[in-house]
C-alpha cells in the first residue's frame, strides 16, 4: 500500500494565493460583507478554512477520553436513546408508556412530574423495570431531590438492584427553578448537599441537574446558553463544598442538560466546547479523582424552534439536530416530539422521535465513530472561538459574583433578553426564517379549536408557578426567564385570521415582464399566506384593464400589483384609478419611483425590507380583524 499523499503531484497553494484569486474574482467588492458572516453571537465565520488555522486552535491533538475531554469523556460513541413519559397524573400510564418504549428501542428513561414521588407512587412508575438495566431519569419539580434519593436507594436495594450498576438521575435543579421562577429557597443548596450524602451507596447516581436548555429555550444564543450553564455548575460547586462537601463529591453528581438549536456546526462545536471548558472549571478546585472533570451531558433537541404550523417540519429539524448532538458525542439525547407544543403525547410522534436517532445508530452508524469532528479545520476553529466568547462571558459573570449574584443584578436576564429580542426582530423581518411559519407557509393549513386551545392552555400553564416541593417557602431574588417558541408571534398573527371568521382575498394582479411580475407574486403570496389570508395567483394578464376587471370579480380584499419597476410607475396609478375604494392596494416592491407613486396617494409596499410581522397586523387592522 503506498503511503504517497494524494494529489502530491500538484503544487502547493498557500493562503496568500488564494486570498489573491479570491480578491479579484471579487472584483472590487466589500470581502467581508460578501463572503464571512456572523453568529448571533458575533463570531465572524470565514469563507474557508485550511490547515494553517489549525496551528492557532490549542486543544488540537488531545485523545479522546483524556483532559480536556474535547473530544468526549469516553473511548466511544455510545449515547443513550431517551424518551420522557408524563407521570404528572397517571403513572400507571407512564409506567406502560415506558415498557413499551424499551421494548422498540429506548434505554434512557425519562419521567416528569410535579411535587413528590412517595415510595407507592414508585412502585407503580418502576414495576418491570429494572433500574441495574436501564437509566431512569426523574425530571420536573424536584428542588431538593433528597427525599427522592432515598427513595430511590430504598427501592433499589428492596428490589434487588446491584447498585453499583445503578444508572440513574434526579434533576434537583433549584438554579433552574430560579431562572424561570424568580425564586429560590433559603436552604436550597442544605438540601443538595443532603441529596449528595443520600446517594453514597448509588455511585453512579446524578442528582444534581445543571439546564443550560431553560436559557435557551428562552431565546439565548449558543455562546450564552454555555456560559450561563458553566456558571450554574461552579455555583453549585461553590456552595457545596463551602458546606464541607469534597470536589469530587459534587462534581461527580452533576448532569448538564443542553439544548440543541438548529444552526448544525455551531452546536457540534457548542458541545465540545463545553467539555473542554468544564474540565478546565473542576480542575481549578484541584480534584483528587480525573473523571470528576469529566463533564456528563444530556442533550435535547430544541423546543424553542419548533412550530404549530406545518408542524411535520419540526420532524427535520429535531433529525438535523440529534445529528448534531451525535456528532458531538453527548452522553444521552432526547428527540423531542414533533407535536410537542400542542399535543399530548400520541405513540405515533413518540414512535417517530425516538425511531430518529435510533435511525443514527443503525444506519448511519453514528455511534461507530468517536468524535467525528476532530480535525475539520472549520469545526475545530469554531469549538475554540466559542470557547473563547463562553469563557469570557462566564468569567464576567463570575466578577459579578457568580450565577446568583449576577441573576439578583439582572444581568443574566438582560443578556438573554437582548438575545431573544433581536431573534424575535429576525423572525419579524425574515432575517431568520422558520419554514412555514414566517415564510413558505403552507396556504390551505388551519390549525383547528383544539390545537388553538391547547396552545393557550401550554402558554397559560407556563406562566403559573408551581409549588416548591422541599416544604421551603422560596424567597424572590429577581425577575424570572420566560421560556417561548421563536413562531409564537406569527402564529398568534395566523390564529387571529382564523378566529375571526373570515379570510381575506388576496388577488394577484401579475402584468408586464414575466419573469419579474411571477418572481414578485411568488414573494407577495408567501407574504400574506402567513397570515392566514387566501391568496389568488394569475400567470399574467394582458393587461392591467383585464387584471382589475379579474380582481373585482373575485371581490378581493386586498390587490397586489406584480409587475417590474419600469412598468409600475403607469401601470399602479391606472390601477388605483380602476380600483378605488374596492380593494387596498399593495405593490410587490421596492421600486425606484415608489416616491412618485406615494405622491399619488399610493401608500401599501411589501419588500424583503419589509418587517412582515408589523405589517401584516397592520393589513389585520385595516380589514377589521
Amino acid at each position: 500500500m503506498s503511503d504517497k499523499k494524494l494529489f502530491a503531484e500538484f503544487p502547493p497553494v498557500s493562503t496568500e494565493q488564494w486570498e489573491e484569486v479570491i480578491t479579484k474574482d471579487l472584483k472590487g467588492a466589500d470581502y467581508d460583507k460578501r463572503l464571512v458572516w456572523k453568529t448571533a453571537d458575533g463570531i465572524a465565520v470565514r469563507p474557508y478554512y485550511r490547515a494553517d488555522d489549525l496551528k492557532r486552535v490549542k486543544h488540537v491533538g488531545a485523545d479522546a477520553g483524556t483532559f480536556p475531554y474535547v473530544r468526549g469523556a469516553k473511548n466511544n460513541n455510545c449515547w443513550l436513546v431517551r424518551q420522557t413519559y408524563c407521570a404528572c397524573t397517571d403513572k400507571q400510564k407512564a409506567n406502560a408508556q415506558a415498557l413499551e418504549g424499551l421494548m422498540k428501542g429506548v434505554d434512557s428513561l425519562g419521567f416528569c412530574f410535579e411535587g413528590r414521588l412517595e415510595e407507592a407512587d414508585l412502585d407503580t412508575l418502576l414495576r418491570g423495570i429494572y433500574l441495574d438495566a436501564v437509566e431512569v431519569n426523574f425530571v420536573g419539580c424536584t428542588c431538593s431531590g433528597a427525599g427522592l434519593t432515598q427513595k430511590l436507594v430504598a427501592y433499589a436495594k428492596k428490589t434487588g438492584a446491584k447498585l453499583d450498576d445503578v444508572a440513574a438521575s434526579i434533576d434537583a435543579d433549584p438554579l433552574r427553578e430560579m431562572t424561570t421562577k424568580g425564586a429560590l429557597a433559603d436552604d436550597a443548596f442544605d438540601q443538595l448537599k443532603a441529596a449528595i450524602l443520600a446517594a453514597a451507596e448509588l455511585k453512579r447516581l446524578r442528582n444534581v441537574g445543571v439546564s443550560g436548555a431553560v436559557v435557551h429555550n428562552a431565546g439565548a444564543t449558543a455562546v450564552q446558553e454555555l456560559a450561563f450553564a458553566l456558571s450554574m455548575g461552579n455555583e453549585y460547586l461553590a456552595q457545596l463544598t463551602d458546606r464541607g462537601l469534597a470536589v469530587d463529591d459534587v462534581a461527580r453528581r452533576l448532569k448538564f442538560t443542553f439544548a440543541v438549536g438548529a444552526s448544525y456546526f455551531i452546536e457540534i462545536a457548542k458541545v465540545r466546547a463545553a467539555r473542554m471548558l468544564w474540565a478546565n472549571v473542576v480542575n481549578a478546585y484541584k480534584p483528587q479523582k480525573g473523571c470528576s472533570e469529566r463533564m456528563k451531558i444530556h442533550a435535547v433537541t430544541s423546543a424553542w424552534n419548533q412550530t404549530a404550523y406545518d408542524a411535520y417540519v419540526n420532524l427535520l429539524r429535531g433529525t438535523t439536530e440529534a445529528m448534531s448532538a451525535a456528532i458531538a458525542g453527548v452522553d444521552s439525547l432526547e428527540v423531542l416530539r414533533f407535536d410537542k407544543s400542542f399535543k399530548e403525547p400520541s405513540e405515533f410522534a413518540n414512535r417517530v422521535a425516538r425511531n430518529t436517532q435510533i435511525l443514527l445508530k443503525e444506519e448511519a452508524h453514528f455511534d461507530h465513530v468517536v468524535d467525528p469532528a476532530a480535525g475539520s479545520y472549520y469545526i475545530e476553529t469554531l469549538t475554540q472561538s466559542i470557547a473563547e466568547e463562553a469563557w469570557k462571558l462566564f468569567k464576567l459573570v463570575e466578577e459579578k459574583g457568580g450565577y446568583i449574584a449576577a441573576f439578583r443584578a439582572g444581568f443574566i436576564q438582560e443578556q438573554v433578553k437582548a438575545s431573544a429580542q433581536k431573534h424575535d426582530s429576525n423572525i419579524a423581518t425574515r432575517r431568520e426564517i422558520l419554514l412555514g411559519t414566517n415564510q413558505y407557509p403552507n396556504f390551505g393549513e388551519a390549525l383547528g379549536d383544539d390545537v388553538r386551545t391547547a396552545l393557550t392552555a401550554k402558554a397559560e400553564k407556563a406562566a403559573a408557578c408551581p409549588h416548591s416541593c422541599n416544604g421551603s417557602r422560596p424567597a424572590q431574588v429577581g425577575e424570572p426567564l420566560k421560556p417561548y417558541r421563536g413562531a409564537e408571534a406569527f402564529e398568534a398573527l395566523r390564529i387571529k385570521t382564523e378566529s375571526s371568521g373570515r379570510q381575506p382575498q388576496v388577488f394577484m394582479l401579475t402584468f408586464g415582464n414575466l419573469a419579474m411580475c411571477r418572481a414578485r407574486a411568488q414573494f407577495a403570496g408567501n407574504f400574506f399566506a402567513v397570515a392566514g389570508f387566501k391568496v389568488t395567483d394569475n400567470n399574467r394578464f394582458a393587461n392591467v384593464d383585464e387584471g382589475v376587471k379579474a380582481a373585482l370579480a373575485a371581490k378581493a380584499d386586498i390587490v397586489v400589483a406584480c409587475s417590474s419597476d419600469d412598468e409600475y410607475a403607469e401601470g399602479v396609478p391606472a390601477i388605483a384609478e380602476k380600483l378605488g375604494s374596492s380593494a387596498i392596494l399593495v405593490v410587490a416592491g421596492d421600486p425606484a419611483c415608489k416616491e412618485e407613486l406615494q405622491g399619488k396617494g399610493i401608500s401599501h409596499f411589501i419588500s424583503v425590507k419589509s418587517n412582515v410581522l408589523e405589517a401584516l397586523k397592520g393589513y389585520q387592522k385595516e380589514l377589521g380583524i
